[in-house]
């Protein structure tokens, strides 16, 4: 979605300092606006504000939240200035100054960089407007990429221990639009992440609806891929969360985390080192570090081809990693002692370094942290009941109490799951991991009993199936008979379904493969025709509800495209049954395209199986199409991401 600017400027036609008359109307349609969209900005002032009520709330609403506001000061509007004050006091960065000819400067302001246009009977002077659009759109530019450098705002120069209050603290008054959008694209991401549809978490991703909450926004959509394991695209948005705001301390440690999840294990150990620099109690991170330092010691005895009893012995001979693990986790408890995590993986630790050892280094240690993790997770279950505090109550009845306190406990865990695949996953390989050591063999295996019953509940055989290769298609709707320029007329049907046949069998396409595309009339379906007669699993993934969908793409073509399109359907498997995206995506915001929203659901659909798996067939002429979203924009897109396309052109048919 596009930055925010809102532009604080007279209205109107006003006199000058020389008595004429300048109209501000046309400096903003003509200069301001243009330059400002140039720069990639979606812009906004304050008269075109429609919804009934006090003005002043939307206008403050703006002010707080904008990426940018432009202050138009040729003249000493009473309003403008007191609207640049009330960013420079609630806001550090993302001001810019610009200004027509005047005869004097402001003292508060006299240093401060202003960019200057030019006019010509009180209107953009026609020979410098190109020029001052680009220096304005340039500015524009500079100024949000420096967002995180200089203070712009004097208050905040001034006062340099002055903080900015959180995005959350903004709402004002009844100025609520904002903020129930918000809400409502929060929804729409739990909903998918339940549905456990990465496709459609990336496409929300990319359309938050609050600008200034696109930091949060990116971390909500990296935090519920990461539930779904997919801590590739987690990763992605972590670092598109600090790319906009570098200090945020949770994004620091999940980008940690994702690197240790995909093997990246010195970036990740890294990545918790500069926390700790500058945060050297957070306890927090001080777990993932810990994390890091297992999975080291792990690593150093579980080897293919090694026998049990031989993992054994060489995890004992590592003892000096393990103590490294332990270490980390325990400093981690002594920062915080609310925080069971860390509390609960030093326990362990020490229990299997006894175990494995026979030493009693921490014999009495253990006897204390014991309780100080029970006292710790059974309050933070008190208060929260979530799944981490009763799954750790379950990981301290592994160590010290019967196989059936163990299964009690993990059940009261499971009930709080909320369908987090990486929660169940995560305490079940602990599990394993103390099985392969002979720890507590009855108590382990209690538990990991229990939770793979849960995990078989949690994937879906939908869920489960996993496609050796993903084949998306983009191709040209068929020519309606009054089209003048031919692109696909109807005499290349024929053709057209033969060439994506033999695109398919070049690519060995079969059952075992998943087709995806839209279902218009014309390449879409002579493409579904082909994979079904393959044998392949279809998904139709649509830009509108399917009845306004047929009525768009299918039924202008002819009564015998929806014919086609139905046998199409009536084939497809009812637990993939074609989905739409104003009801799995909610509606497209405000200058978002529905067919290229659509084509980006397929691309990133198609990716969440793995960027090796996917390949395009695109049938096109190799130009624009009719509107946006076309085929030209699918290829563009694939190419940036895998590059593999079998492009069959429809001149050469």
């Amino acid at each position: 979605m596009k930055l925010h600017a809102f532009v604080a400027m007279p209205f109107g036609t006003k006199p000058g300092a020389d008595g004429q008359p300048i109209d501000f109307d046309r400096i903003f349609a003509e200069l301001i606006q243009p330059a400002l969209e140039a720069a990639g900005l979606d812009v906004k002032r304050a008269d075109q504000e429609q919804r009934a009520g006090d003005i002043r709330s939307d206008m403050f609403q703006e002010l707080l939240i904008a990426d940018l506001v432009l202050a138009d000061l040729t003249l000493d509007n009473p309003n403008v200035w007191y609207e640049l004050g009330v960013r420079h006091a609630l806001r550090a960065r993302g001001v810019l100054l610009v200004q027509g000819p005047r005869s004097t400067q402001p003292f508060d302001i006299y240093t401060d960089r202003k960019l200057r246009y030019s006019l010509r009977d009180g209107a953009p002077d026609p020979a410098r407007l190109e020029a001052e659009r680009a220096a304005i759109a340039e500015m524009a530019r500079r100024t949000l990429e420096s967002w995180h450098g200089r203070k712009i705002s004097p208050v905040y120069q001034l006062v340099p221990n002055l903080q900015e209050p959180g995005w959350k603290q903004l709402k004002v008054g009844d100025a609520t639009a904002f903020w129930q959008m918000h809400e409502a694209w929060l929804d729409q991401l739990q909903q998918a992440r339940r549905r456990r549809c990465p496709g459609d978490l990336l496409v929300l991703a990319d359309e938050m609806p609050v600008v200034a909450l696109r930091a949060e926004a990116f971390f909500a959509a990296g935090d519920a891929l990461r539930r779904l394991e997919h801590f590739d695209f987690a990763l992605e948005q972590f670092t598109r969360c600090l790319n906009v705001e570098p200090a945020n301390l949770a994004a620091r440690r999940m980008k940690g985390l994702c690197l240790q999840r995909l093997g990246r294990a010195d970036e990740a150990r890294d990545q918790y080192r500069r926390i700790l620099a500058d945060h050297p109690a957070d306890a927090e991170t001080w777990g993932g570090l810990g994390r890091v330092d297992k999975d080291a010691w792990v690593a150093a005895w579980r080897r293919d081809g090694s026998s049990p009893q031989q993992q054994i012995d060489d995890a004992a001979y590592e003892d000096a990693l393990l103590r490294a693990a332990i270490d980390s986790y325990r400093r981690g408890f002594c920062a915080d002692a609310n925080h069971y995590y860390s509390g609960i993986n030093a326990l362990t630790l020490m229990h299997l370094h006894r175990h494995l050892t026979g030493q009693p280094d921490f014999d009495v240690e253990q006897a204390a942290l014991a309780g100080g993790v029970r006292w710790a997770a059974w309050n933070a279950h008190q208060a929260q009941r979530d799944f981490w505090s009763a799954a750790t109550l379950g990981d301290l009845a592994v160590l010290v109490e019967s196989p059936e306190r163990v299964r009690a406990a993990y059940k009261e865990a499971i009930r709080l799951l909320d369908g987090d695949a990486f929660a169940l996953q995560s305490t079940l390989a602990n599990l394993r991991l103390l099985a392969s050591l002979n720890v507590r063999p009855d108590e382990v295996a209690a538990g990991i009993e229990t939770f793979e019953r849960a995990l078989q509940r949690l994937q879906a055989p939908q869920a489960a199936w996993r496609p050796r290769q993903v084949i998306l298609f983009s191709g040209h709707i068929v020519d309606a008979p009054e089209r003048e320029t031919p692109r696909f007329p109807q005499a290349k049907v024929g053709i057209a379904g033969q060439r994506i046949a033999a695109a398919l069998d070049a690519l060995g396409a079969g059952p075992e493969d998943l087709a995806l595309t839209q279902g218009a009339a014309g390449g879409d379906l002579l493409f579904l025709e082909a994979a079904q007669q393959r044998g392949l699993k279809v998904q139709l993934l649509l830009p509108f509800a399917e009845p306004e969908f047929l009525q768009k793409s299918v039924t202008p073509s002819g009564p015998e495209w929806l014919t086609r399109y139905r046998a199409v359907a009536a084939q497809i498997e009812p637990t993939r049954p074609p989905r739409a995206a104003p009801q799995e995506l909610g509606a497209p915001p405000d200058g978002v395209d529905a067919f290229e929203r659509c084509n980006l659901w397929l691309l990133h659909t198609a990716l969440a199986f793995g960027l090796d798996k996917v390949r395009l067939i695109a049938l096109w002429n190799g130009g624009g199409g009719d509107g946006p979203g076309g085929t030209q924009h699918m290829v563009r897109e694939v190419q940036r991401r895998t590059g593999r396309v079998d492009w069959i052109d429809t001149r050469t048919l």
